[in-house]
Formats: C-alpha cells, sequence, structure tokens
C-alpha cells in the first residue's frame, strides 16, 4: 500500500484522499457509486443503542444524507442523536467535508476537523470517498455507519426505544417487504439513475440514465395518482427516499442533464405529492433549495470556474395548497 500523502491546515497534519482510488466510471462511461464501507447495524451484540453516543454529520445538499436528517426529525430522535451540517472547504487538496458549523471547524465531540479524520479512525485502509450520511461515535471517535441503503431503517428499528412519544411508524412489519423492494427499485429507477446520467462518460451511459429516470418518474406519478402517499395514507420510509430526489430535480438535477422529458411542476401527481411532504414537519425544515444549488452547481461541478448559482425556481410555490388530503383515508 502506497504511502498516506498529507496536507496541512492550520498547523494540522490532514490525510488526503488518493486521487487515483475509488474510480466509479467503467470502460463505457457508465456511473457505478461506490459501495458503503461502514454498514454494522445497532444492538444485540453490535454498535450499542444508547443516547448521547452518536452525531449524524450531513450536508444540506446531499441527497443521501438528507434522507437521514429527515427520519431523525419525524421519530424524535433529536433528543438522542446528535446532529451537525458539514460542508465542502476551500482547498488546494481533496479534503472532502468539513466542519464548517463548529467554532474554528473543530467538532468539539471529536477534536476533529474534516470527517475523513473519522473514517481513517474506524478504518486506517479506508480510501474510497469519505461520503455522508455518517453517523459516529463520539466516544469512540469513528464513523460506525456510512450505509444511507440502511441507516433510516436503523433509526426506525434499532432505535425504536428511544423515539419520541407518538412517533409515525415509518416502516411498519407488516409493509417491511414491500416498501424494501420499491426502495431498490427507487435506488435503480429514480436516486441513483439521475447521478448515472449526470456522470455519464458516453452517450450511451447517458442515454440508459436518462430514460431510465423519467421512466421511473413516470411510474411514481402513476402510482400516486389515487393515493396521497406511496403506501396509502400514511408516510412510510419509501417516500423519504422519493421526495429527496424530487426536492432537487427542478434546482439542481434539471439543469445538469440537460433538456428534461418534463419538469417536477410539470407531474400532475408528483408536484402536489412533493408539496404535501415538504409542508410537512420534517421535511420542508431540512430542505434548503440555496444549499442544494451551491452543492451541485459549485460543489460537484470544477468546470463552473466562475462559482456561477442560478436563480429560480420560486421556493415559494412549494407553501402553495397541494389538495393531497382528500386522497387520505384517514
Amino acid at each position: 500500500m502506497a504511502e498516506h500523502e498529507y496536507y496541512e491546515v492550520n498547523g494540522r497534519q490532514i490525510r488526503v484522499r488518493p486521487t487515483e482510488s475509488g474510480q466509479e466510471i467503467d470502460e463505457y462511461g457508465n456511473f457505478h457509486r461506490q459501495p458503503n464501507h461502514f454498514t454494522k447495524g445497532f444492538g444485540e451484540g453490535e454498535n450499542p443503542v444508547e443516547a448521547d453516543r452518536y452525531i449524524l454529520f450531513w450536508g444540506k445538499g446531499c441527497n443521501w444524507s438528507n434522507r437521514a436528517s429527515i427520519a431523525r426529525e419525524l421519530l424524535g430522535l433529536d433528543k438522542a442523536i446528535k446532529v451537525e451540517i458539514v460542508d465542502w472547504g476551500d482547498y488546494e487538496k481533496p479534503l472532502g467535508w468539513e466542519f464548517v458549523n463548529s467554532p474554528d471547524h473543530i467538532n468539539k465531540e471529536t477534536g476533529a476537523q474534516f470527517l475523513s479524520e473519522l473514517y481513517y479512525n474506524a478504518d486506517d485502509d479506508y480510501e474510497g470517498r469519505t461520503t455522508v450520511p455518517a453517523l459516529v461515535d463520539y466516544k469512540e471517535k469513528k464513523v460506525v455507519n456510512n450505509d444511507y441503503h440502511h441507516l433510516t431503517n436503523h433509526f426506525e428499528t434499532a432505535f425504536k426505544p428511544l423515539h419520541k412519544k407518538g412517533a409515525p411508524d415509518l416502516y411498519p412489519e407488516e409493509l417491511r417487504e414491500e416498501i424494501d423492494k420499491l426502495n431498490v427499485w427507487l435506488f435503480e429507477n429514480v436516486n441513483n439513475a439521475v447521478y448515472r446520467a449526470q456522470f455519464a462518460e458516453s452517450l450511451q451511459a447517458f442515454k440508459d440514465g436518462y430514460e431510465t429516470f423519467f421512466a421511473g418518474l413516470e411510474a411514481m406519478d402513476k402510482r400516486l395518482e389515487n393515493q396521497r402517499f406511496l403506501f396509502g395514507d400514511y408516510i412510510t420510509d419509501s417516500d423519504i427516499r422519493l421526495y429527496t430526489t424530487l426536492a432537487r430535480f427542478d434546482y439542481s438535477y434539471s439543469r445538469n442533464i440537460g433538456p428534461c422529458v418534463h419538469r417536477l411542476v410539470d407531474y400532475k401527481n408528483l408536484w402536489p405529492y412533493a408539496r404535501d411532504l415538504y409542508q410537512t414537519p420534517g421535511f420542508g425544515d431540512t430542505t434548503n433549495f440555496a444549499a442544494i444549488k451551491k452543492h451541485y452547481h459549485i460543489d460537484c461541478c470544477p468546470s463552473n470556474e466562475f462559482a456561477i448559482v442560478p436563480n429560480g425556481p420560486d421556493e415559494s410555490l412549494w407553501l402553495t395548497p397541494h389538495g393531497r388530503e382528500k386522497l387520505s383515508g384517514k
């Protein structure tokens, strides 16, 4: 293994991720998202389930980490799991997410300045991108879970003893098999399909991602025609996953993948459905459109040398009446 490279930041030696590691584009130009590395669960001999032990690091622009922040809010885990919002710093080297909202950019629970430090504390041989969401055990000062596929499910099940009174059942036992199936489908056909188009490095790879994404949106628009949420009258884990993609569609994705079949606001059912969720506590208050635009137009777009962030769309439209309550039987 090559020697680690370090970069000095304010007198601190920060390890730099090798730029050649973890390539996610295959020989045909297809984007393959890196697998999650820290996937260990909670309870029963694994990471202990207890209050005042974990902190959730997430980024306002990031689709995947926004899911965990929404679930935390809905379930009332804010009293048990701390939270800090991270962002990208302005450095010459690829240092990743920084604790820019902490005093002097040093997270007080761990003493770290960059999320990568907590990744390397957990696995010194880790070479992938240091991603959010990241659930960190601040007693051990290390990442214990970065599995955006299942972190919300852990919040919904293992952390149930720490839920607030009257917390919604986002992952009802009788629906779990169907929710799991739909979540896999959503990842392949909606959540990640748009990134397959955005990060494609061949025309065919772009076409595959683009067509899959819009076919997925059409299928979800049809599913929502006669029911308020994806599984009926109540919000489930699947609604969180679809929402975080929809919230980024007109503000970022649509501008990064070229002319679109439709905008979100053009869908008969998806657009009011997205507004319904946005107006539900836990969704809108964790959605920051300015941060979303910055993340996708600046942080994820090095070719944008003048750091131009487009104006619009009009955020006030998200607060207009949606009329979806008429579909609920409760």
